[in-house]
């Protein structure tokens, strides 16, 4: 599923020969930082009420990043700098991104693995 976003992407790019969406690639790379930094690698600390200075700036940088994926396209829209195709295509490589995101998740909280 990750490869297919990522295919997406470059597709978003290569079709309207244009390669400012590639922008948003930037942000797939940045969602999971605050996870590794601040979480230790797991994605527990994202459902957990517990609070503390890191773990509410590590759910705020994620959740910034996760909606700077989805306003970059919507930017770039605005600006006239990418097409409306490519704009979607951006939005189905992020859904598709976010639905790997989650099958993640929820195999890791399953110890019979």
């Amino acid at each position: 599923m990750f490869s297919a976003s990522i295919l997406l992407q470059i597709l978003a790019c290569a079709l309207y020969n244009n390669w400012w969406p590639m922008l948003s690639a930037l942000m797939y790379v940045l969602v999971p930082m605050p996870c590794l930094f601040f979480g230790g690698g797991s994605t527990q600390f994202l459902i957990s009420r517990d609070g503390g200075g890191w773990i509410d700036a590590a759910k705020f940088l994620t959740g910034a990043s996760a909606v700077g994926s989805f306003a970059i396209p919507i930017i770039l829209r605005h600006a006239h700098m990418i097409s409306t195709g490519a704009m979607f295509i951006e939005f189905t490589s992020f859904i598709i991104f976010v639905c790997t995101v989650l099958c993640f998740h929820r195999a890791s909280l399953e110890d019979d693995w």
